[in-house]
């Protein structure tokens, strides 16, 4: 039986998923849907950056991908949370978009996401985008705790390319190209980004900008066709933001955008909190803060880039990745791995994440040099005392959503007054958590 909870959710999410038909079939827009297991959210704010300055676009808020968040993205309104009041305004909202012609956005960037079996394929089989952006792929998605096998989150994340209205795009990330099997239409072409030197849309020259001895951020050259474009980002590091760019300018470029009118993409894109943003920590540390989330190929993606940043101590704080299910325990033990190779302190937070810690230990790493804790408020009393031994420390914060390693970083900032522009999960409903 439903909770009165559940019940009063699924009122209002059918009630706004009827207005968000009325409102599609009304006002026409074209539609950009982004898709993938990573890097979702940083991919639909570089598209929305790459047009924003050619036409009326409108992207979904924060990581609003869920059957209740697609329909607030059509209706430019927000999420009520727990407030009925918020959830009628917006209801009276949608009624009047649909009464009233107002100015109404020529695109849309919607980010979707599958967390159950049937997210796309039934909740949001309703959608018809003209583009389909998907990102990457690993072998081990998200999620997978909840489905029968790695292959089937992959099937259930590509369900929108299947959508695709006749004469559509799909954007295709070429160095993962081989974990994806496209159910391509007749008439639907593809266009192609990454590193490999086949991708229509290619970053080569791939470096981290350092000052004072410490990453500021990151620099490549965009190729396409026969033009190119250098591209510096500050604030951000790693190559998923490379990926986002590439991605972003290339459903750009889908929706008819020339390469002249998007190359100042980085100084329009923002990257969201919690992926890979370098923040300035106490001590004159700096972090890399991903701590939006975490699964085994961003966790590794990120411990990865840890071991490029210059730095006089890489620290690895890591947190438990969760819903894997059967996989947990040795997607675990592969970071403990890389933790071994890619930082000089390993601090665990979290029951799952001990697997990691002691896979280092077995690796080989200094007793000295690996901390576990069960909570993130050990992990920062430790934290805190030892960054204040040294300067020039780049700490790396990640684990999944309900770790909350969010709060480890704001413990660490030079500056925790940015936390509400910085860093995730800072509004209200979830800091009363």
């Amino acid at each position: 039986m439903l909770s009165m909870k559940e019940f009063v959710r699924n009122i209002i999410l059918f009630i706004l998923t009827l207005q968000a038909k009325a409102i599609l079939k009304k006002y026409q827009p074209k539609i950009i849907v982004v898709t993938g297991s990573v890097g979702k959210t940083s991919t639909k704010d570089a598209t929305y950056a790459a047009l924003k300055k050619c036409t009326f676009v409108r992207k979904s808020e924060k990581s609003y991908n869920s059957d209740i968040g697609v329909p607030l993205t059509i209706l430019g309104v927000p999420n009520g949370w727990a407030n009925l009041l918020k959830w009628m305004h917006n209801i009276i909202d949608g009624f009047l978009l649909i009464l009233i012609t107002t100015p109404y956005p020529r695109w849309l960037v919607i980010e979707v996401g599958a967390d159950r079996p049937g997210d796309l394929s039934k909740s949001l089989s309703w959608l018809q985008p003209n583009i389909v952006i998907t990102t990457l792929f690993p072998e081990m998605p998200v999620h997978v705790e909840f489905y029968s096998s790695p292959k089937a989150v992959i099937e259930e994340e590509l369900f929108p390319v299947s959508l695709l209205l006749k004469g559509g795009v799909v954007a295709v990330n070429k160095d993962y190209e081989e974990n994806i099997s496209l159910p391509l239409k007749d008439g639907v072409r593809t266009i192609t980004y990454g590193f490999d030197k086949k991708s229509d849309v290619r970053a080569l020259r791939y470096h981290i900008l350092v000052r004072q001895g410490v990453p500021r951020g990151i620099s490549f050259t965009l190729s396409y066709q026969n033009t190119s474009v250098p591209v510096s980002l500050v604030g951000v590091i790693g190559t998923s933001h490379v990926y986002a760019i590439l991605a972003g300018i290339s459903g750009a470029l889908a929706a008819g955008a020339t390469l002249d009118t998007i190359h100042t993409i980085a100084e329009q894109y923002d990257a969201p909190p919690g992926r890979l943003r370098l923040v300035s920590g106490i001590s004159q540390s700096i972090i890399i803060d991903d701590s939006y989330n975490a699964s085994p190929v961003a966790t590794k993606e990120a411990l990865k880039t840890l071991l490029d940043a210059p730095a006089k101590r890489r620290i690895a704080v890591i947190g438990d990745m969760l819903e894997l299910g059967t996989y947990s325990k040795d997607e675990h033990i592969k970071i403990g791995v890389l933790a071994y190779q890619s930082a000089d302190i390993f601090v665990t937070v979290g029951v799952r994440a001990k697997e990691s810690a002691e896979e280092a230990l077995r690796q080989g790493m200094n007793q000295n040099a690996v901390y576990q804790f069960d909570r993130s408020e050990e992990a920062v009393v430790f934290l805190t005392s030892t960054l204040k031994v040294g300067k020039g420390d780049v700490v790396l914060i990640k684990g999944s959503q309900s770790t909350r390693m969010e709060r480890v970083t704001k413990a660490l900032m030079e500056n925790p007054e940015n936390a509400e522009r910085l860093l995730p999960r800072q509004d209200p409903e979830w800091l009363l958590r």
